[in-house]
């Protein structure tokens, strides 16, 4: 016991090396690399177990509370303490901090940071070069280097990923990923504590979304079951500006949630929770008469270098994005108008449906390989920070598949104005891309699991000379590793595998708003998709992928912007569908009807940025602990303050 009511966490991390050659003739085993990086943890105080897998060795990674604070202060990370301030984290007043939902003192972005910070820190303290040995492989472990890093050079580290709790993930299995009773009722708290903050952040904002599109999903479902006669032009008008209301109090009622759900789980938008060397450190290094001596010039040139680099990122994002847009004219415009007009003057629905599949199946690739491009030309921007980078990288790709997704629906609501083909390719839209990235995203990391599962069994038989009988995974930690990991389809170096899960829910939200006067029925579709969008996803993170490596993002980023750009996107494309539907004859002439339309267009984007305005983001009771928190900080300060200052005198 630590004397602080928790002994150490489960293990958490997990490390995989080969497995060492048995028939190989060895003299001393003393300065194996993996018994030293073994040892090496154990004397920074972590609690390490080795597991033999049939494959590969495993090392797994547990840490006691005590350790993990040492690293937390070494790590200058900060934490809310109990007057409200975030002070840097000291394990000798351990009392002061608040503690998590769960009641733990470190989430699981701190934990995961520390052990990080532990394993990749055991560097060569000693005056000389150690040398190293795996089977028949020999290097030097030089002066001052990270040990982990230099196994992972010399490829005996093969990987390092966190370990799933079996016990927090089967509860979280029974209460979330297999309890359909709630459609849309999630444990927060409980993701936010094994997962982190951005995948809490995606299921709660996901589950309020799928709570508050049931109501657009009914009143589409009156308008297509029942027939209002002569009423029924006049009714789509009403029902428009129903949602945009409904889209506009949505985003700002989730902007008061997001801010709520921040609060409870002590988080600060905009916090760096990067490990970076502060600009306060660099300054303290320097010798006190360099800092003195500084001429004042060197402000000015530092100030002109700033101005530079900022204006130069900009031509670069700048230059990238004309890149981005001019490929998306030059190369995709065609290929979607293509489609589009082979599905025009197709006369067969079943020839239409395979022809819509095809496309779908082959266009993902193509928007893949843009998307891939775009992450080479984010690395050339003078992006300030990896959140920055991301949302650029949102951007850009969204922007490809803006253009996949919604083209050929321009091509039949706008130049052909057939609304029966409209709906259609709707109807096809969201049941056959909804049901196609349903299946790839759940059976493609099953199969990927069989297919190194079958590799590893293989082998182990191989080695044992037999090829037939029974032989199975038998470790957990083994079966963790053979899992996928949670990444992004455009590649893992700046977004996890949330960029295609937000994806996903943006494009089915500007393909429901956009067209919604000529098909309101698929407010019901999307309905029925997200509450089963909920439960798969938390299957996947569950039982089909490794545990995801914790972000720290408080919000969600750039696809804010995105939805609040669909939002005056749809008021745009639904006003010219009313149009179309009440100017059947082409002849668009500005009779009352359609004047009465341009005029509600003006009125609806007054009320999406009234709406926006009229609804605070903040609710009363965080703003008031804020403001209460920031006042007895200011009050401990001030009292400090004054001691320090009647010490000072007196002691003259």
């Amino acid at each position: 016991m630590n004397g602080h009511g928790e002994e150490q966490t489960g293990f958490e991390i997990g490390i995989v090396v080969p497995k060492k050659n048995l028939k190989e003739e060895r003299v001393d085993y003393e300065e194996d690399c993996v018994d030293v990086l073994v040892s090496e943890m154990k004397k920074v105080g972590l609690i390490v177990e080795r597991v033999v897998g049939l494959a590969e060795e495993f090392i797994k990674v547990a840490a006691p509370l005590e350790t993990l604070g040492r690293a937390a202060a070494e790590l200058e990370i900060k934490k809310l303490t109990y007057i409200g301030m975030e002070l840097q984290f000291e394990w000798e007043e351990i009392e002061a901090f608040v503690r998590q939902p769960d009641g733990s003192l470190f989430s699981w972005c701190e934990r995961f940071r520390c052990f990080n910070h532990l394993i990749y820190g055991i560097v060569n303290k000693t005056d000389s070069v150690i040398a190293l040995r795996f089977d028949n492989k020999e290097f030097s472990w030089k002066l001052g280097e990270s040990l982990l890093k230099r196994l992972e050079t010399e490829g005996v580290v093969k990987h390092v990923f966190p370990l799933h709790d079996e016990i927090r993930r089967k509860q979280l299995l029974r209460t979330w990923a297999l309890n359909w009773l709630d459609f849309t009722w999630q444990p927060i708290d409980e993701i936010y504590s094994y997962f982190g903050t951005k995948v809490a952040t995606y299921f709660a904002f996901l589950g309020m979304y799928t709570r508050w599109i049931i109501f657009p999903a009914g009143f589409g479902l009156i308008l297509q079951l029942i027939d209002f006669g002569p009423w029924q032009l006049f009714m789509l008008p009403i029902f428009f500006i129903f949602l945009i209301s409904w889209a506009v109090l949505f985003f700002q009622f989730w902007k008061r949630k997001n801010s709520a759900l921040l609060y409870r789980w002590q988080t600060s938008v905009g916090a760096d929770q990067g490990c970076k060397f502060p600009d306060s450190e660099r300054r303290s290094a320097m010798p006190r008469e360099e800092l003195i001596k500084k001429p004042i010039v060197d402000k000015t040139k530092e100030k002109e270098a700033l101005r530079r680099a900022e204006w130069f990122g900009h031509l670069l994002r700048f230059r990238n994005d004309a890149m981005v847009i001019m490929s998306i004219i030059c190369l995709q415009l065609p290929f979607e108008l293509a489609y589009a007009h082979l599905y025009e003057v197709m006369e067969s629905d079943i020839l239409k449906f395979g022809l819509t599949a095809i496309y779908l199946f082959a266009i993902q690739y193509l928007t893949r390989i843009g998307g891939k491009v775009s992450v080479r030309l984010i690395k050339y921007e003078n992006n300030g920070s990896s959140e920055s980078r991301a949302d650029s990288l949102v951007y850009k790709v969204f922007g490809l598949y803006f253009m996949q997704s919604y083209i050929g629906v321009f091509y039949h609501a706008l130049l052909h104005r057939n609304f029966k083909t409209l709906r259609q390719v709707l109807i096809q839209r969201l049941i056959v891309s909804q049901v196609f990235e349903n299946l790839l995203e759940n059976s493609i990391p099953y199969l990927k699991y069989s297919y190194k599962k079958y590799r590893a069994v293989r082998k182990k038989k191989h080695e044992n000379g037999f090829s037939t009988g029974r032989s199975q995974v038998i470790c957990r930690v083994e079966k963790e590793y053979l899992k996928p990991a949670y990444s992004a389809s455009i590649g893992e170096e700046l977004e996890d595998g949330l960029f295609d899960d937000f994806l996903e829910l943006a494009l089915q939200f500007g393909m429901i708003m956009m067209f919604a006067c000529a098909f309101p029925l698929a407010f019901s579709f999307a309905a029925l998709n997200n509450i089963t969008e909920i439960r798969t996803d938390a299957l996947k993170l569950l039982v089909m992928l490794k545990r995801p490596v914790p972000r720290s993002a408080a919000t969600i980023g750039a696809w804010l912007n995105i939805f609040q750009f669909l939002i005056v996107m749809s008021i745009c494309t639904n006003c010219v569908l009313l149009v179309c539907l009440y100017d059947e004859e082409g002849k668009w002439k500005i009779e009352p009807g359609l004047a009465a339309i341009l005029i509600m267009e003006h009125v609806l984007l007054m009320i999406k940025f009234g709406f926006s305005h009229f609804v605070p983001e903040e609710p009363a009771w965080v703003k008031a602990n804020r403001v209460k928190n920031a006042a007895q900080a200011q009050n401990v300060c001030s009292r400090q303050l004054l001691r320090s200052i009647s010490g000072e005198k007196k002691m003259e």
